[in-house]
């Protein structure tokens, strides 16, 4: 049997009832920036062509509608991935629940976000948002 005590890898000194050992903790980088911030530039590759829009959009904001009443307390909380594949390279006007709505040109929809490119002081900018977030779409 082996005598931990003697072992020459051991401390000299011990606490009997607890033990720390610092684990360092890595955050992964993330696509879209240090810990998916996004950083403003498109993602290179895996985009057939070059996903850019291909030209300004269109000169005048769509009027929104009013949402559907389902019965009382009944709206939706947020936007499902699966209603805005259909808007995949299309210009889309969206309506954020804080802020004024902007011009998009999605290429990535996924069950959570969208990214794409967003019309921002006169040209396009890479962007991604959270679903959560928008409160109503426009698709062209």
């Amino acid at each position: 049997m082996y005598d931990f005590r003697y072992d020459k890898y051991e401390p000299e000194y011990t606490v009997p009832y607890i033990q720390f050992i610092p684990v360092p903790v890595f955050m992964p980088r993330q696509p879209g920036g240090i810990y998916g911030r996004p950083t403003g530039r498109p993602p290179q590759g895996g985009i057939s062509g070059s996903g850019m829009p291909p030209g300004p959009p269109p000169s005048k904001a769509p009027a929104k509608r009013p949402p559907k009443q389902g019965g009382p307390g009944q709206q939706a909380k947020s936007i499902d991935g699966s209603s805005l594949k259909p808007c995949r390279f299309k210009y889309v006007y969206i309506w954020p629940k804080r802020g004024p709505g902007f011009w998009a040109w999605l290429i990535n929809i996924g069950r959570n976000s969208i990214s794409g490119y967003r019309w921002y002081r006169g040209r396009w900018a890479y962007f991604g948002m959270d679903l959560k977030q928008i409160d109503s779409f426009l698709c062209y």
